[in-house]
């Protein structure tokens, strides 16, 4: 069990990797960085298309990375 369960934490690990690397940066710079994440708390949703897609599945892999971790260290 223990096996299984870090292998699909490695497959999600990189997942997370690959999706994160795929997405369009938002702006430059520490200035960029701050409203960037006012915006995204704050501001409408403007993400659309692949954008979006590569949002949703990074959250998802996100949830699933934690939740695995979260077993592996109970097993």
């Amino acid at each position: 069990m223990h096996t299984l369960l870090m292998t699909l934490l490695v497959i999600v690990s990189l997942a997370l990797i690959v999706v994160v690397l795929l997405q369009s940066g938002k702006s430059a710079g520490l200035s960029g960085a701050i409203s960037g994440g006012a915006e995204q708390l704050f501001g409408k949703q403007k993400a659309r298309g692949l954008d979006l897609v590569l949002q949703r599945v990074t959250i998802v892999l996100a949830a699933l990375f934690f939740i695995l971790a979260i077993a592996v260290t109970k097993v």
